[in-house]
Protein backbone atom coordinates (compact mmCIF):
# COMPACT_ATOMS: atom_id res chain seq x y z
CA UNK A 1 0.00 0.00 0.00
CA UNK A 2 0.89 3.53 -0.73
CA UNK A 3 0.37 6.20 1.95
CA UNK A 4 2.41 9.91 2.14
CA UNK A 5 3.76 10.94 5.42
CA UNK A 6 4.70 14.76 6.15
CA UNK A 7 6.32 16.59 8.81
CA UNK A 8 6.31 20.14 9.02
CA UNK A 9 5.62 20.50 5.10
CA UNK A 10 9.20 19.43 4.40
CA UNK A 11 9.02 15.34 4.38
CA UNK A 12 7.60 12.70 2.30
CA UNK A 13 7.37 8.77 2.50
CA UNK A 14 5.56 7.25 -0.37
CA UNK A 15 6.32 3.61 0.57
CA UNK A 16 7.11 1.85 3.89
CA UNK A 17 10.63 0.08 4.25
CA UNK A 18 10.57 -4.04 4.69
CA UNK A 19 12.37 -4.42 7.77
CA UNK A 20 14.86 -2.61 9.49
CA UNK A 21 16.30 -0.86 6.52
CA UNK A 22 19.07 2.78 5.87
CA UNK A 23 17.26 5.57 5.59
CA UNK A 24 18.16 7.66 1.85
CA UNK A 25 16.71 11.63 1.57
CA UNK A 26 16.08 12.67 -1.88
CA UNK A 27 16.37 15.92 -2.77
CA UNK A 28 15.15 17.17 -6.06
CA UNK A 29 15.99 18.86 -8.83
CA UNK A 30 15.18 22.59 -9.66
CA UNK A 31 11.58 23.78 -10.20
CA UNK A 32 10.90 19.52 -8.99
CA UNK A 33 8.62 18.21 -6.36
CA UNK A 34 9.15 15.78 -3.88
CA UNK A 35 6.57 13.60 -6.48
CA UNK A 36 9.62 13.39 -8.83
CA UNK A 37 10.95 10.84 -6.79
CA UNK A 38 8.47 8.36 -6.32
CA UNK A 39 9.02 5.96 -9.03
CA UNK A 40 12.45 5.34 -7.53
CA UNK A 41 11.24 5.69 -3.94
CA UNK A 42 9.38 2.47 -4.97
CA UNK A 43 11.96 0.40 -6.50
CA UNK A 44 14.09 1.08 -3.32
CA UNK A 45 11.23 0.74 -1.07
CA UNK A 46 12.39 -3.40 -0.37
CA UNK A 47 15.49 -2.18 0.85
CA UNK A 48 15.76 1.41 1.96
CA UNK A 49 13.50 3.66 4.28
CA UNK A 50 13.29 6.57 1.56
CA UNK A 51 12.18 10.26 2.49
CA UNK A 52 11.38 12.96 0.05
CA UNK A 53 12.17 16.80 0.57
CA UNK A 54 9.47 18.61 -0.84
CA UNK A 55 10.56 22.35 -1.19
CA UNK A 56 8.10 25.16 -0.55
CA UNK A 57 6.26 26.73 -2.84
CA UNK A 58 4.80 23.46 -5.07
CA UNK A 59 2.34 20.68 -5.31
CA UNK A 60 0.70 20.65 -1.79
CA UNK A 61 3.11 23.73 -0.27
CA UNK A 62 1.87 26.04 -3.16
CA UNK A 63 0.36 28.49 -0.95
CA UNK A 64 4.04 29.29 0.83
CA UNK A 65 6.61 31.67 -1.43
CA UNK A 66 9.66 29.75 -3.03
CA UNK A 67 12.79 30.19 -1.38
CA UNK A 68 15.72 32.22 -2.96
CA UNK A 69 18.20 31.32 -0.74
CA UNK A 70 20.03 27.88 -1.21
CA UNK A 71 21.12 28.12 2.88
CA UNK A 72 17.65 28.63 3.90
CA UNK A 73 16.21 25.49 1.54
CA UNK A 74 19.14 23.23 3.67
CA UNK A 75 18.20 24.51 7.08
CA UNK A 76 14.63 24.16 6.82
CA UNK A 77 15.18 20.52 5.27
CA UNK A 78 17.78 20.10 8.87
CA UNK A 79 15.26 20.84 10.52
CA UNK A 80 12.39 18.97 9.55
CA UNK A 81 15.03 15.75 9.68
CA UNK A 82 15.62 16.25 13.12
CA UNK A 83 13.20 12.64 14.02
CA UNK A 84 15.76 10.77 12.00
CA UNK A 85 19.36 12.38 13.43
CA UNK A 86 19.94 9.62 16.15
CA UNK A 87 20.53 7.57 12.26
CA UNK A 88 23.29 8.10 10.40
CA UNK A 89 21.47 9.20 7.06
CA UNK A 90 22.67 8.83 3.27
CA UNK A 91 21.65 11.89 1.36
CA UNK A 92 20.60 11.80 -2.77
CA UNK A 93 20.61 15.23 -4.73
CA UNK A 94 19.64 15.36 -8.59
CA UNK A 95 20.68 18.10 -10.37
CA UNK A 96 20.57 21.50 -7.60
CA UNK A 97 19.46 19.17 -5.50
CA UNK A 98 22.64 17.64 -5.05
CA UNK A 99 24.28 21.06 -3.73
CA UNK A 100 21.24 21.14 -1.40
CA UNK A 101 22.29 17.82 -0.19
CA UNK A 102 25.51 18.87 0.56
CA UNK A 103 24.66 21.77 2.05
CA UNK A 104 22.73 19.51 5.04
CA UNK A 105 25.74 17.15 4.93
CA UNK A 106 27.65 19.95 5.99
CA UNK A 107 25.08 20.95 8.70
CA UNK A 108 24.65 17.93 9.72
CA UNK A 109 28.32 17.15 10.50
CA UNK A 110 28.25 19.81 12.46
CA UNK A 111 24.74 18.68 14.74
CA UNK A 112 24.69 16.48 17.71
CA UNK A 113 23.44 13.27 15.30
CA UNK A 114 26.22 10.80 13.92
CA UNK A 115 26.43 12.85 10.82
CA UNK A 116 25.43 11.43 7.51
CA UNK A 117 26.81 8.43 6.29
CA UNK A 118 27.40 8.97 2.62
CA UNK A 119 26.03 11.47 0.28
CA UNK A 120 25.19 10.50 -3.97
CA UNK A 121 25.08 13.92 -5.90
CA UNK A 122 23.32 13.16 -9.28
CA UNK A 123 23.39 15.22 -12.52
CA UNK A 124 25.54 18.44 -11.49
CA UNK A 125 29.22 19.42 -11.04
CA UNK A 126 30.96 20.18 -7.88
CA UNK A 127 29.47 23.49 -5.57
CA UNK A 128 32.59 25.04 -6.30
CA UNK A 129 31.99 25.24 -9.48
CA UNK A 130 30.18 28.76 -10.35
CA UNK A 131 26.80 28.13 -12.21
CA UNK A 132 25.22 31.89 -13.02
CA UNK A 133 23.74 31.15 -16.56
CA UNK A 134 21.40 34.13 -15.13
CA UNK A 135 18.48 31.79 -15.81
CA UNK A 136 16.65 33.24 -13.03
CA UNK A 137 16.52 36.74 -15.08
CA UNK A 138 15.10 35.09 -17.84
CA UNK A 139 11.62 36.07 -18.96
CA UNK A 140 8.53 33.47 -18.23
CA UNK A 141 8.47 31.92 -22.24
CA UNK A 142 12.59 32.08 -22.13
CA UNK A 143 12.53 29.90 -19.15
CA UNK A 144 10.19 27.64 -19.87
CA UNK A 145 11.55 26.99 -23.16
CA UNK A 146 14.90 26.48 -21.64
CA UNK A 147 13.44 23.61 -19.78
CA UNK A 148 12.06 22.94 -22.61
CA UNK A 149 15.30 22.29 -23.77
CA UNK A 150 16.60 20.06 -21.01
CA UNK A 151 13.62 17.85 -21.28
CA UNK A 152 13.06 17.87 -17.84
CA UNK A 153 9.53 19.73 -18.27
CA UNK A 154 6.47 17.50 -20.17
CA UNK A 155 5.07 19.60 -23.63
CA UNK A 156 1.75 19.49 -21.79
CA UNK A 157 3.21 21.57 -18.80
CA UNK A 158 4.14 24.23 -21.22
CA UNK A 159 0.94 24.59 -23.53
CA UNK A 160 -1.38 25.39 -20.29
CA UNK A 161 -0.82 28.33 -19.23
CA UNK A 162 -2.77 28.32 -15.50
CA UNK A 163 -0.63 25.84 -15.14
CA UNK A 164 2.71 27.56 -15.90
CA UNK A 165 1.44 30.31 -13.92
CA UNK A 166 1.98 27.48 -10.64
CA UNK A 167 5.41 26.22 -11.91
CA UNK A 168 7.48 29.37 -13.04
CA UNK A 169 7.55 31.16 -9.62
CA UNK A 170 9.13 27.64 -7.74
CA UNK A 171 11.48 27.36 -10.69
CA UNK A 172 12.82 30.77 -10.66
CA UNK A 173 13.00 30.81 -7.04
CA UNK A 174 14.83 27.72 -7.35
CA UNK A 175 17.33 28.98 -10.10
CA UNK A 176 17.66 32.46 -7.84
CA UNK A 177 18.93 30.44 -4.94
CA UNK A 178 20.78 27.80 -7.11
CA UNK A 179 22.79 30.98 -9.09
CA UNK A 180 23.40 32.83 -6.31
CA UNK A 181 24.78 30.00 -4.11
CA UNK A 182 28.69 30.28 -3.25
CA UNK A 183 30.53 27.75 -1.83
CA UNK A 184 32.38 28.62 1.67
CA UNK A 185 35.80 28.18 0.57
CA UNK A 186 37.93 25.39 1.72
CA UNK A 187 34.63 23.37 3.01
CA UNK A 188 34.04 19.85 2.85
CA UNK A 189 32.24 17.06 3.88
CA UNK A 190 33.84 14.08 5.61
CA UNK A 191 31.62 11.07 4.43
CA UNK A 192 31.97 9.38 0.84
CA UNK A 193 30.89 10.69 -1.87
CA UNK A 194 29.42 8.82 -4.99
CA UNK A 195 29.02 11.21 -8.42
CA UNK A 196 25.93 10.11 -11.07
CA UNK A 197 25.71 11.09 -14.18
CA UNK A 198 23.99 10.60 -17.69
CA UNK A 199 26.34 9.83 -20.49
CA UNK A 200 24.82 12.51 -22.78
CA UNK A 201 24.23 15.03 -19.81
CA UNK A 202 25.62 18.42 -21.67
CA UNK A 203 25.34 20.32 -18.76
CA UNK A 204 27.61 18.17 -16.95
CA UNK A 205 31.14 18.18 -18.21
CA UNK A 206 33.63 15.25 -16.65
CA UNK A 207 36.01 18.58 -15.33
CA UNK A 208 32.90 19.82 -13.78
CA UNK A 209 31.99 16.13 -12.21
CA UNK A 210 34.91 14.94 -11.33
CA UNK A 211 35.79 18.08 -8.79
CA UNK A 212 33.33 16.85 -6.53
CA UNK A 213 36.75 14.41 -5.27
CA UNK A 214 37.82 18.02 -3.78
CA UNK A 215 34.71 18.22 -1.25
CA UNK A 216 35.05 15.00 0.52
CA UNK A 217 37.38 13.80 3.32
CA UNK A 218 36.26 10.34 1.97
CA UNK A 219 36.33 8.52 -0.98
CA UNK A 220 34.65 10.09 -3.96
CA UNK A 221 33.33 7.57 -7.14
CA UNK A 222 31.49 7.91 -10.23
CA UNK A 223 29.25 5.81 -11.81
CA UNK A 224 28.10 6.43 -15.14
CA UNK A 225 24.32 5.68 -16.70
CA UNK A 226 22.96 5.27 -20.33
CA UNK A 227 20.69 8.92 -20.75
CA UNK A 228 20.66 12.83 -20.42
CA UNK A 229 20.34 15.24 -17.82
CA UNK A 230 17.23 13.45 -16.35
CA UNK A 231 18.82 9.60 -16.79
CA UNK A 232 16.91 8.58 -13.97
CA UNK A 233 13.41 9.05 -15.11
CA UNK A 234 14.81 6.26 -17.72
CA UNK A 235 17.42 4.46 -15.77
CA UNK A 236 14.87 3.62 -12.34
CA UNK A 237 15.79 0.17 -11.65
CA UNK A 238 19.89 0.38 -12.26
CA UNK A 239 19.99 3.68 -10.14
CA UNK A 240 18.27 1.94 -7.22
CA UNK A 241 20.58 -0.80 -7.44
CA UNK A 242 23.47 1.57 -7.68
CA UNK A 243 21.82 3.65 -4.66
CA UNK A 244 21.74 0.38 -2.52
CA UNK A 245 25.05 -1.00 -3.38
CA UNK A 246 25.98 2.77 -2.03
CA UNK A 247 23.94 2.67 0.96
CA UNK A 248 25.58 -0.82 2.15
CA UNK A 249 29.01 0.25 1.74
CA UNK A 250 28.26 4.07 3.31
CA UNK A 251 26.25 1.96 6.53
CA UNK A 252 29.00 -0.42 7.07
CA UNK A 253 31.92 2.41 7.25
CA UNK A 254 32.75 3.44 11.11
CA UNK A 255 31.62 7.14 11.74
CA UNK A 256 33.55 10.07 11.09
CA UNK A 257 32.96 13.59 12.24
CA UNK A 258 34.28 16.75 10.79
CA UNK A 259 35.35 19.40 13.01
CA UNK A 260 35.74 22.13 10.51
CA UNK A 261 32.36 21.44 8.48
Amino acid sequence: MTSTRSRGGWIRQYHSPRGDAPTLVCFPHAGGSASAYFALSAALSEGAEVLIVQYPGRQDRLDEPALKDLGELADGAVAALGPWSDRPLTLFGHSMGSVVAYEVARRLERGLGPGPAGLIVSGNMAPSVERDQGIHLMDDEQLMAWMSELAGTPPAVLADKELLATVVPALRGDFTALESYRHPEGSSVACPISGYVGDRDPHVPRDGLLRWAEHTTAEFTVQVFEGGHFYVEDQVRNVARSILRDLSAFVSRPPVRHPLA
